[in-house]
């Protein structure tokens, strides 16, 4: 096999077919003609088919192409081996020319003698019925056992679709026994080792009106071969992010963010995407599309997006997307020049937009991406309004961009509750009564109220009596305090947790004999003080009052169970993943703990179940928690774990629980491990590039969980009349039973629409060498398939129904043949019956519509019939 780069594969690849009569075309852009109803243009083919149609005269009969193609249909799946929004198809095509023998001769001596490639490990398939093509093959040496028949080798791949089709053939290589398994059984297409690398599509039927496939007078070829992959063969690397196609890119990346591309699955992923999608913004504004909120321009803004989001990930704190895509120029203009061309206008647009986009990125990604997994933990689809709001409010997110990172992750944004707090934002506003940015402001004077380290009781107590010394309220620091007011209170002694280390602070109650304070939130604005911030709910309050200071007990009790248990959780992940699985960060809640480590991977079922196993087993044990206040280095050097990146003082709290864990802690524990209750880890998934995230729940809260699983076994296993423990398989037949039902009514439905498309198609009006149909049926639910079906057995015809749906609204449907589509256009007769209560729209051949009311349903086909009459009956 030779060993080739990029550019030599596209030279090689054009000027072998030009040496054989090929006329070269260069690619067409990214942005197609508006009538094929696409975005962005999606295969190699796609500027070949008016030619293959009739519609227009092709510059020679055989033609090559090396074209650029863009798809987003997999965006989500970048940075895995396989997808890729952005790469290059190449082609050979025969207008009524050549045909099998021809595509099969060129493509076999192209491969071996041109590309190198040992015939031996070649591997073509043929579809079954194609006995030419299996004789082409075996003309070649190829032995029957080699000539795979694939029953999908057809294209279109449906069968039953109108106008040009036929059977193709793939050529699959080895790429050797490090990749997988032997020639399977069936077929090539079966893991990493045989990759499909060129098909090669017979075009050489017309599918009638009637159902029948009958030979085209001069039958066409159409053939795709892969840049990418053809690389990957060529270059001998695992994937196509290897090539020379993206390793430029890649390293232009790496360096920038100072990582190493190939040690860490993460790191590569970000990578992968930054490369893919310069590579496609590069392309897709050279050919004019610009970042806006709707059509090309949205798909462009969200890619852009998407890579500098990545860049994040690894570290990347300035814009980077010039550098990125200055690579992609100066590794593609050769055979591009137009970038060269449009460099200064292409990185002008990718400055500007990385720059705006960064403002509004800064603070509020982590805080939407933190949001984004808490609503998934929570088993939920919709991200709450008011969370949305604070997006918006607090870090300056605007609506759309948070609507459209969460249409990436498949939520939606819960728009009333949006509203609703935008509105009570307003009205707060206008009261002048945003307390809290009024009271963060007023922490700058802290230090000149001179006061002394609060003592902390609540390592012992969860009550203690104590001295208002300051407060402070909106307009800064007070002396006393009246019912309603939102204030920040210190005092000289109090119980209160304040929030650090992960755990959150205490609420609670402050009492006087005059008021009561409800404490919100406990927080340190500096090391030595302790701030209780939360409203006046009785009376009054003054500075010098004695209080009564009481945390809520049921929530420290609660925080308590958690924060012993990320310990036994940190001890867990030690013994089953490795020593290296240390804390990036945690969450300590009176609801469940979230706990962030290091680690490369996702972990296993099997792997969770064993943390979660350890965990409890220590709980069992109801082992001592025992604390003790050392030295710093005396404790280290007993074995305490120090956590990287914290600080501490010269005398450290040392948490032990027997022999199993010792780390340095200022949080608050639980006396034995028996007091945790159950531990149940209930998610594990990504935080960070290198960095895994477990969320678990203990003590009532994981009882309840666990109660309500049983109950809900239970409930099935009623409902299913099996055993508690023959459930899953119970569920796995019930399953099986369904499915083969749904495909027994699709059978029906499919035999029943032709039956019905066989009675209907007698009521077509015949109009100016076209057919017309315009009927209500009765199952408004298949009339898609209904209207298809009509409009291949009429030829060139119009066809449009409407009926109801089972739900009981209105279903409109318009289907026109393409030949038809110059005089009446599908899109244009949905949107013209607007109306009659009936939305929608689509494309010149095919169009959907549907509404609430059927009261136009009648109105809107008889408007729609006079409509075609008119169209037709004028030619």
């Amino acid at each position: 096999m030779k060993q080739m780069d990029s550019a030599e594969i596209r030279r090689t690849f054009v000027e072998y077919f030009e040496r054989h009569a090929h006329r070269y075309l260069p690619s067409a852009s990214l942005i197609p003609p508006q009538d094929t109803g696409s975005l962005f243009t999606l295969a190699g083919m796609q500027q070949i088919t008016p030619y293959f149609l009739g519609l227009e005269t092709p510059p020679a009969p055989r033609l090559v192409t090396v074209q650029k193609v863009f798809r987003t249909l997999d965006i989500d799946e970048v940075g895995d081996e396989r997808h890729a929004t952005f790469f290059e198809m190449l082609g050979n095509f025969s207008v009524g020319d050549y045909f099998k023998r021809g595509a099969v001769d060129f493509a076999y001596e192209l491969l071996s003698e041109g590309f190198g490639i040992d015939p031996a490990r070649m591997y073509p398939s043929i579809h079954p019925e194609d006995e030419e093509a299996r004789d082409l093959w075996r003309a070649k040496g190829f032995a029957a056992e080699r000539i795979v028949p694939l029953a999908e080798n057809w294209w279109p791949t449906q069968r039953d679709a109108f106008g040009p089709n036929g059977p193709d053939s793939e050529i699959y290589i080895d790429r050797g026994p490090q990749y997988g398994k032997n020639f399977p059984e069936g077929g090539p297409d079966y893991d990493d080792r045989y990759m499909e690398t060129w098909n090669l599509v017979f075009m050489q039927y017309q599918r009638s009106a009637d159902g029948m496939n009958l030979p085209l007078p001069r039958p066409n070829i159409d053939t795709g071969l892969g840049l990418e992959r053809l690389a990957i063969l060529l270059q001998d690397v695992p994937t196509f992010y290897e090539t020379d196609l993206h390793q430029p890119i890649i390293m232009t990346a790496a360096r920038i963010a100072g990582v190493m591309y190939g040690r860490d699955a993460q790191v590569d992923r970000a990578l992968k995407i930054i490369s893919d999608h310069s590579r496609a913004m590069t392309f897709l504004i050279t050919d004019g599309v610009l970042p806006a909120n709707e059509g090309r321009g949205y798909v462009l803004r969200r890619v852009i997006r998407r890579a500098i989001r990545q860049g994040r990930l690894l570290g990347i704190e300035r814009p980077f997307l010039t550098e990125t895509v200055g690579a992609v120029i100066e590794k593609m203009a050769p055979a591009y020049p137009e970038l060269r061309e449009r460099q200064s206008h292409l990185i002008r647009v990718v400055e500007r937009e990385e720059e705006a986009f960064r403002k509004t990125l800064n603070a509020g990604l982590g805080r939407f991406d933190a949001l984004a997994r808490e609503v998934r933990g929570a088993g939920r689809l919709e991200i709450p309004g008011d969370e949305a709001f604070k997006l918006y409010d607090t870090y300056g997110f605007p609506p759309d961009l948070t609507r459209e990172l969460a249409g990436e992750q498949d939520l939606t944004i819960d728009e009333g509750g949006f509203a609703t707090a935008m509105t009570t934002q307003r009205e707060r506003s206008r009261a002048g009564a945003n307390f809290d940015k009024a009271a963060l402001n007023n922490m700058q004077i802290i230090g000149a109220l001179g006061l002394p380290v609060t003592q902390f009781l609540g390592y012992e107590f969860t009550e203690a009596r104590g001295q208002v010394l300051a407060m402070l309220g909106a307009t800064g620091a007070i002396t006393d305090a009246t019912e309603g007011e939102q204030i920040v209170l210190f005092l000289d002694r109090t119980p209160f947790y304040a929030e650090s280390g992960g755990q959150l602070g205490d609420t609670g109650l402050i009492e006087t004999e005059g008021g009561i304070f409800l404490v919100e939130n406990t927080y340190r604005p500096n090391p030595s003080l302790i701030a209780h911030r939360g409203r006046l709910t009785e009376g009054t309050l003054r500075v010098g009052d004695a209080v009564t200071a009481t945390a809520d007990v049921i929530r420290r009790t609660a925080i308590r169970r958690n924060h012993t248990a990320t310990h036994l959780i940190h001890r867990a992940l030690h013994i089953v993943l490795g020593e290296h699985a240390k804390q990036a960060g945690s969450l300590v809640a009176p609801d469940r703990l979230r706990f962030d480590f290091s680690h490369d991977g996702a972990m296993t079922a099997a792997e969770m179940h064993d943390v979660q196993m350890i965990a409890n087993d220590a709980v069992l044990r109801d082992t001592p928690v025992v604390t003790t206040v050392r030295p710093y280095a005396e404790a280290v050097a007993s074995g305490a774990m120090a956590l990287f990146g914290e600080k501490y003082g010269d005398e450290v709290r040392v948490v032990q629980i027997g022999d199993y864990s010792k780390e340095l802690c200022g949080g608050t524990h639980v006396g034995r491990t028996g007091e945790i209750g159950p531990v149940v880890v209930m998610a594990e998934e990504s935080s960070a590039a290198g960095v895994r995230r477990i969320e678990a729940i203990t003590g009532q809260i994981a009882v309840e969980y666990l109660t309500g699983l049983q109950e809900t076994v239970r409930g099935l296993a009623s409902e299913f009349r099996t055993r508690p423990d023959d459930l899953v398989d119970k569920v796995h037949a019930v399953r099986d039973q369904l499915r083969e039902r749904e495909r027994e009514v699709e059978s029906l439905r499919q035999q029943l629409a032709q039956v019905a498309a066989r009675d209907l198609a007698k009521d077509a009006e015949q109009l100016d060498g076209a057919k017309m149909l315009v009927a209500r049926v009765a199952d408004g639910d298949t009339l898609e398939n209904l209207a298809l079906q009509l409009r291949d057995r009429l030829g060139t015809s119009a066809v449009v129904l409407g009926g109801m749906k089972s739900d009981g609204s209105p279903a409109f449907v318009a289907a026109v043949s393409k030949d038809l589509t110059a005089r009446v256009r599908a899109g244009d007769l949905v949107k013209a019956v607007k109306p009659f209560g009936i939305n929608g729209g689509g494309h010149p051949d095919l169009a959907r519509g549907g509404g609430n009311d059927a009261a136009g349903l009648d109105d809107a086909l008889a408007a729609t019939r006079a409509r075609i009459h008119a169209l037709l009956g004028a030619q």
